[in-house]
């Protein structure tokens, strides 16, 4: 007996015809011809050989993709993936993730005043990374809307932190709510309301230079006292403000 062959909607259809990405496009015709596609099949049908990076570029498209797990010819647990929930397609995410010009980062750079906007540290412009205030998982990406106001920079250390707290929040799950992540710490580090839907403050402070000689002094009086160093710093301020 045949299977049935599912039927998209006309919305899907015109978003999976406009992708130019070819690896998003053979990872979505396939699973638009067989119901999913494996990791299996993406390295000797396809030969790539890093499949996660295939179906990220399915995400980025605006396509939702579950993964779960299937046995290999060999027997073995790999990966695969399906469809997920194409009612919660992202229409902006057509283009993909796109290239920033060395222009406007460096236009970002100097209004930045050579800072990472949130531990506040100053670097040089390598070493500091153009980040989507509103992640691109939630706030797509398109050439033609961009704005400089819309991404900030930030030092690598910042910008994992960022991804990680943004990736466990219900937000980036299940609503994608572009106004609660410009609320939030992590889009508006001088001005939010919380931190991944958490009602949290949080302080990055940054020594450099001459300013290093205050941290190593701060570390052994919370040696010393056997104390972490923000317990320490937070017990600093509080009687500083009394």
């Amino acid at each position: 007996m045949n299977k049935k062959k599912t039927t998209y909607p006309k919305e899907f259809l015109t978003h999976v015809q406009s992708i130019t990405n070819k690896r998003a496009k053979i990872v979505i015709d396939h699973i638009m011809q067989h119901g999913f596609i494996t990791t299996e099949n993406l390295e000797n049908i396809y030969g790539y050989n890093h499949p996660p990076r295939a179906a990220r570029d399915v995400r980025e498209a605006g396509i939702p993709l579950e993964t779960y797990k299937v046995k290999s010819e060999a027997g073995k647990s790999i990966a695969a993936y399906k469809f997920g929930d194409i009612t919660k397609l992202q229409l902006n995410k057509v283009e993909g993730r796109i290239l920033f010009p060395k222009e406007f980062k460096k236009k970002l750079y100097e209004l930045s005043s050579s800072k990472c906007s949130v531990c506040n540290g100053k670097f040089e412009e390598r070493y500091l990374q153009v980040d989507h205030r509103v992640p691109y998982e939630i706030g797509g990406d398109t050439a033609s809307s961009r704005s400089i106001e819309d991404f900030m920079l930030l030092c690598g250390s910042c910008n994992r932190a960022k991804s990680w707290s943004c990736e466990h929040c219900d937000n980036w799950k299940t609503d994608k709510k572009a106004g609660l992540c410009m609320e939030c710490y992590w889009g508006s580090p001088t001005s939010y309301n919380h931190i991944a839907l958490k009602s949290n403050r949080r302080l990055d402070l940054h020594w450099a230079g001459e300013e290093v000689r205050y941290y190593d002094a701060i570390k052994i009086v919370a040696d010393n006292e056997k104390i972490d160093m923000p317990d320490l710093v937070k017990k600093i301020i509080w009687r500083q403000s009394k």
